[in-house]
């Protein structure tokens, strides 16, 4: 591809949006952009390029003519759309569960396995939120010292459930200090003011589908199927940015200072480090930047040969948008 012609699939939810504002500010080489949604959204309209462009109602029919297709409008619609999009001769750039896993689907992180995408076969996967801020802190750690367990507790934003969560956080904080009933959608318990170690449903065995998306993926992404890895994911109320707390143990002895040098270097990473003048980072830093923000890193006294980091990102951005970006940008010539 040289210059494709685009479309966003979901292109009125929040990551589609934040899709289209990417493409635009890295001046993506899309000959042409093409919006689609659901029927609900006939009649919107976004801005490009100087350009006013109406949302298409997507069907069976929306893809002749384009190159590229980044979905992002849930599960059922990819498992639906994306095959014809394929068949209609577009590379599907991907962004829910529906193919991470399959064997002869690349889940891709542009930072860690940017080969394995050009090995697809018309789709490629974008990976979880939290996955994706996690693997490009804890990838060139791997490659030089050998991670061999990682613990990670996620706090994750509102806004990785979609608009109306966002919605429910704000009515909820409104009611709250009026005095009103809190009122529950979204969420099975109230948000505000609150924590839910919760997100996506519970497995027999009491993890959560989030928290198995960030071991398996992990593992696919890293080239590691055996690497242990554990998890537990929370929802707090947030609107934007992910935060983690990572622990990692190597096969050999690092530093923290050897951590930071490894990292200052790594694409995709800031580190903000110094926690002697309150330097940290925080969701409130993240929203709209690109990179995965480390800091907090410290010798866990606990193990040997491991440490401790505090990891936060957009998970909208790269979260999601600006990786799918990323990956597209792969395919270009």
């Amino acid at each position: 591809m040289v210059e494709p012609a685009v479309a966003i699939v979901g292109a009125t939810g929040m990551v589609g949006q934040e899709m289209r504002a990417v493409l635009e500010q890295r001046d993506f080489p899309a000959s042409s952009l093409t919006l689609l949604a659901s029927e609900r959204s006939r009649g919107r309209s976004f801005e490009f390029r100087g350009e006013t462009l109406p949302v298409q109602v997507l069907d069976e029919n929306s893809f002749k003519g384009i190159d590229l297709a980044l979905f992002s409008a849930g599960g059922s619609i990819s498992r639906s759309f994306a095959p014809i999009a394929v068949d209609a001769g577009t590379v599907v750039v991907d962004n829910s569960s529906a193919f991470r896993m399959d064997d002869d689907v690349p889940l891709v992180v542009p930072e860690v396995n940017p080969s394995t995408a050009l090995g697809h076969h018309g789709i490629i996967a974008n990976p979880n939120c939290s996955t994706i801020q996690m693997v490009v802190v804890l990838y060139p750690l791997h490659r030089e010292h050998g991670i061999i367990r990682v613990v990670v507790t996620t706090f994750q934003a509102v806004s990785g459930t979609g608009k109306n969560a966002v919605e429910e956080l704000s009515r909820q904080v409104r009611q709250i200090e009026e005095g009103e009933p809190v009122t529950a959608e979204v969420y099975p318990h109230q948000i505000a003011y609150n924590a839910l170690p919760h997100i996506d449903v519970f497995g027999e065995d009491g993890y959560t589908r989030e928290e198995i998306k960030m071991i398996e993926e992990t593992r696919k992404i890293m080239g590691e199927p055996g690497m242990a890895i554990t998890a537990t994911t929370v929802r707090i109320p947030v609107f934007v940015g992910h935060s983690e707390s990572v622990n990692i143990q190597f096969g050999n002895p690092i530093e923290p200072g050897a951590a930071r040098a490894l990292l200052e270097k790594a694409p995709g990473v800031e580190v903000f480090d110094d926690p002697q003048s309150d330097k940290y980072p925080m969701a409130i830093h993240c929203e709209g930047k690109d990179p995965s923000y480390v800091g907090r890193i410290r010798v866990d006294h606990s193990a040997p040969n491991a440490l401790n980091l505090w990891i936060v990102s957009d998970n909208l951005r790269k979260g999601a948008a600006l990786n799918a970006v990323q990956i597209a940008e792969l395919l270009l010539d």
